[in-house]
């Protein structure tokens, strides 16, 4: 029984290491054609968006005796659109993208700024000051660049995430691995 359980364990850490490694992989693959990651994930946006709509568009039907109908339907409406105008014109959808991406760095920066003044007394106050820092100057890159830097921006930053999200299940796996393998302690007494 102890072996069954060794050998499902084995074989999830290995399932776990190849997943982290396939990431890792795509993660380069993204970064090295940043165009199309960006349209790839501008299109993934619009069919969220429009199957958003379209649930929200049934729910406001199956609610509509609850009140708020007209404005159940017009949200549903927008997000439909949305979805639809990112998937007719998506450059304007990326570049849109893009700058709201900036938008929401330096805004976050920002809060992120008082929020480390506001907690100045407390110790370690420094590392969300260095983050509202960081998320600042990104947002001031980001718009500072804009649109120029739309094409390849978000395909780069899908890429990013994509590899540290690798590396994060490949280094998970092994740290499994060498736990369900621990070495064998008459080896060492020898």
């Amino acid at each position: 029984m102890t072996t069954d359980i060794s050998r499902d364990t084995n074989k999830n850490v290995n399932g776990a290491l190849l997943s982290g490694v396939l990431l890792s992989i795509l993660g380069v693959i993204a970064i090295a054609a940043p165009n199309f990651t960006t349209i790839f994930a501008e299109t993934w946006i619009a069919a969220i968006l429009i199957f958003a709509g379209f649930t929200k568009l049934v729910y406001a039907t199956q609610t509509r005796d609850r009140g708020g109908f007209i404005w159940k339907i017009l949200l549903s409406g927008l997000y439909i659109a949305t979805g639809i105008m990112l998937f007719v014109y998506p450059f304007t959808g990326v570049v849109t993208l893009t700058l709201l991406l900036g938008t929401f760095l330096l805004t976050e920066g920002t809060f992120e700024l008082i929020l480390a003044f506001r907690l100045r007394p407390q110790e370690n106050w420094t590392w969300i000051l260095g983050d509202g820092i960081i998320t600042l100057v990104l947002g001031a890159m980001i718009w500072f660049q804009w649109p120029f830097n739309a094409p390849w921006l978000i395909g780069t930053l899908v890429g990013v995430s994509i590899i540290f999200t690798g590396v994060s299940r490949v280094m998970l796996a092994l740290n499994a691995r060498s736990t369900s393998n621990p070495p064998d302690q008459t080896a060492k007494a020898t």
